[in-house]
Order: C-alpha cells, then sequence, then structure tokens
C-alpha cells in the first residue's frame, strides 16, 4: 500500500499571500497567524514570503490568478473577512471570492489556501482571528504547507 501525505515543512519553498485590506483589524491578525505558521511549522524564509495587499476579498481571486500566472511561488495563501450586515452584498462577496480561489486553484494546479473568513457578526469573526476559535490565518497557512509537499510527492 503506497500512502501519500504532506507533512508541514517546507524550507525553501515560495509562498505568496494574498491579503485584503477591508476589515484590516481582523484581517491583520489573520496575517499574522499565517506568517508565524509558515515560519515556525514550515520553516519558511522571510524571503520566501510575499505578501500582496488588495482592497477587499472580492478582489482577492484576480491577484492570485496574476500571482499563479506569473510563477514562482509554490502556494497561495488568501486571506479575508467578510462580516454579514444588513444587505445581501455578504453573499455576493463571499460567494464570488470563494467560487474565484476554487477556479484559480484548480487552473493552475498551484494550492491556493482559504484563509477567508465569513461570518455573521463582528464577534464571530475576532474569535476566529486568534482567540476562542483559534486563528484562520493559520489554518490556511498549515494546509498550504501540506499541500505542497502532498503535490511534490503525487
Amino acid at each position: 500500500m503506497n500512502i501519500i501525505e504532506g507533512s508541514f515543512e517546507a524550507k525553501g519553498k515560495k509562498f505568496a499571500i494574498v491579503v485584503s485590506r477591508f476589515n484590516h483589524f481582523i484581517v491583520d491578525s489573520l496575517l499574522e497567524g499565517a506568517i508565524d505558521a509558515l515560519k515556525r511549522h514550515g520553516s519558511v524564509a522571510d524571503n520566501d514570503i510575499t505578501i500582496v495587499r488588495v482592497p477587499g476579498a472580492y478582489e482577492l481571486p484576480l491577484a492570485a490568478k496574476k500571482i499563479a500566472k506569473k510563477g514562482g511561488h509554490d502556494a497561495i495563501i488568501a486571506i479575508g473577512a467578510v462580516i454579514r450586515g444588513g444587505t445581501p452584498h455578504f453573499d455576493f462577496v463571499a460567494g464570488e471570492c470563494n467560487k474565484g480561489l476554487a477556479q484559480v486553484c484548480l487552473d493552475s494546479e498551484i494550492p491556493v489556501s482559504f484563509g477567508v473568513i465569513t461570518t455573521d457578526s463582528i464577534e464571530q469573526a475576532i474569535e476566529r482571528a486568534g482567540t476562542k476559535a483559534g486563528n484562520k490565518g493559520a489554518e490556511a497557512a498549515l494546509g498550504a504547507l501540506e499541500m505542497v509537499n502532498v503535490l511534490s510527492q503525487i
């Protein structure tokens, strides 16, 4: 039996983190968690991490697509926060962000890790940015580390 599993060690691999500036008071914590996970668990060096800032979550897929097309990165981590308001805007932004990032991943065959939190309230967002529910940015980075290693074995 042949079992393929990824580890977190990714020394020498290059990662792009695409970060939404909207809701920065939440997103900054997610970004810190992602960077910490890459360094602590993946042994990724500072010069192997590129951070690209975009206006909001809706813009994440286009930036990720451009990064993937340009080449030079082993994985992309998308970081953002979409918090429900009183209008359907949340549904459009969250849905298109998710769909767009998934398409970039499939088209480019580069892992695109989804670190975009979608919550009903600011309180839920705070919980997912490093308090009760952990840090979803760190979890996205761990997923990217693992997928880089899994794909290299397939």
